[in-house]
């Protein structure tokens, strides 16, 4: 029998009605093109805006069952071992959205990773779900946030039981922004015993089980529902991923696509999901040869990155890490600190000087994130820059870090949504009118990437210290309403025990 992994039946029907020059009596308005601006037209090219086509043409996402697109979710599936496969338009913060308001519906509790993305608060601020939190591991040395271990997702479960009512599902993040992979196997473990369903952030690491060099795909090791963002490694068009569910049902897949019926456009972008069509079939076939080679060529940026005196790159050791069970080599990390300078100003340097735009820079780190097909004469020139940039700013002492706040150990004092929604006000961001008070806003000082303040939660002393400590180290905070935290946005004094709130 034909493997049908090497055709895209939405993408080629895309082309096909795009392309054949057939009359079009509907949206959008630019016609194919022939409407659009002449800048957009040079801009973006006439074969892009001859695909922008609508929902419901039939013969591609209309007509006899399974449509090609229906086919396109279908091969997804396969490739990524799901039941189910759902195409996003609006990245992986929509899968999220969507699995919490299927999983944590109003009242309901759940348990979730402390540095999880902000579209899960965010999640669960529309679906009215209680969180309680679960804190990965942390390297003091790095300042850099590892995994969840499967033994503190064991205690946050059992700490969320009140009487026979258990957490609805346990959220975790594999893997991290520098390339860290939990545990998923143990996770899964750990949360099946308590009879809940294990949702793996897997946004960056779309690429993961394609290769044996790159950890297996949590869905293949035991999670539930696993959401990908295809377009951060896997080569589709910015602000495409996906939402793979398991076999399991633990998590229903009719609940699922329901609560993405709620969430998802009536004009969703046929150019992403065609990227993501063929993303796939790229990946499927032709992914392990590309990642081979480009591992390859990261094991050289390696040792070309060890030879500059001051520099360091992390690599497998990390598994020896505690909460970790895998890495992965796409991302390159350089740890700047041999060289007395922070990750930021050696970001700024090779922008400045080279043209080079890193992906995350911190105190003591840059992020090279790499695709599954990376060109290896890149990565040797960049290596190359790093050693010049390191020589030109290379100073006596070694580099620092800014050390996370510990997470608060109890749960929120209100959930999420009661504290987005309710009636908020702007105060000074001191610690005379803010402490104590209870936040309206979710913040995360980006890098470490950890949540220092979520809706619900007081604000303290020790976290503003380490918000403004960030700031003035030129980090950013997301989620803020004043980026440079003068001003912070809570509730009233006495609001939560007006709420009968503890």
């Amino acid at each position: 029998m034909t493997d049908p992994q090497p055709t895209a039946p939405y993408f080629d029907a895309l082309v096909a009605y795009g392309l054949r020059g057939a009359s079009r009596f509907h949206v959008p308005g630019h016609k194919g093109g022939r409407s659009a601006d002449p800048g957009l037209r040079y801009g973006i090219g006439d074969n892009a805006l001859a695909l922008d086509i609508p929902q419901d043409i039939h013969g591609v996402d209309a007509g006899q069952s399974p449509t090609p697109y229906e086919r396109a979710e279908t091969l997804a599936a396969e490739a990524h071992g799901a039941a189910r496969t759902f195409f996003l338009t609006n990245g992986a913060t929509q899968g999220n959205h969507a699995l919490t308001l299927a999983l944590a519906p109003q009242g309901a509790h759940v348990v979730v990773q402390r540095n999880s993305h902000a579209s899960i608060v965010d999640g669960l601020v529309l679906s009215g779900g209680t969180p309680s939190f679960v804190a990965p591991e942390y390297d003091e040395d790095l300042g850099m946030a590892l995994g969840v271990a499967a033994e503190a997702l064991r205690t946050a479960l059992a700490a969320g039981r009140v009487g026979d009512d258990i957490p609805r599902a346990a959220f975790v993040v594999s893997p991290t922004y520098y390339g860290i992979a939990a545990d998923i196997s143990a996770l899964a473990d750990v949360a099946h015993e308590a009879g809940v369903p294990l949702v793996v952030d897997q946004s960056w690491g779309p690429h993961f089980g394609f290769h044996p060099g790159v950890p297996e795909s949590a869905l293949r090791l035991g999670a539930d529902a696993v959401l990908t963002s295809t377009h951060k490694i896997a080569g589709s068009l910015t602000q495409s991923a996906m939402l793979h569910v398991a076999d399991t049902g633990r998590v229903p897949i009719d609940a699922v696509a329901r609560t993405l019926r709620l969430l998802r456009s009536t004009s969703p972008s046929s150019l992403l999901m065609g990227s993501l069509d063929a993303a796939r079939r790229q990946i499927a076939v032709h992914g392990e040869a590309m990642l081979h080679e480009t591992i390859a060529s990261v094991a050289t940026l390696h040792v070309k990155i060890r030879r500059t005196e001051g520099l360091d790159v992390l690599d497998a050791d990390v598994r020896h890490m505690p909460g970790v069970g895998g890495w992965d080599p796409l991302r390159v990390v350089v740890d700047v600190r041999g060289i007395g300078r922070t990750g930021y100003e050696v970001a700024d340097a090779l922008r400045e000087r080279y043209d080079v735009n890193v992906e995350l820079a911190t105190h003591a780190v840059v992020v090279l994130l790499l695709g599954i097909g990376e060109d290896p004469v890149a990565l040797q020139r960049v290596g190359g820059d790093l050693d010049e940039i390191a020589s030109r700013l290379r100073r006596p002492g070694g580099g620092t870090t800014v050390p996370a706040p510990r997470a608060p150990d109890a749960v929120s004092v209100l959930p999420p949504r009661d504290a987005f929604l309710g009636p908020g006000e702007t105060v000074d961001a001191d610690l005379a009118a803010a402490e104590g008070r209870i936040s309206c806003e979710s913040i995360a000082g980006y890098p470490p990437g950890i949540p220092a303040l979520l809706p619900g939660e007081r604000v303290t002393p020790e976290i503003v210290t380490y918000l403004r400590r960030l700031v003035d180290a030129g980090a950013r905070l997301h989620g803020a309403a004043d980026p440079a935290l003068r001003t912070i946005r809570v509730l009233p004094a006495g609001y939560g025990e007006r709420q009968g709130a503890s």
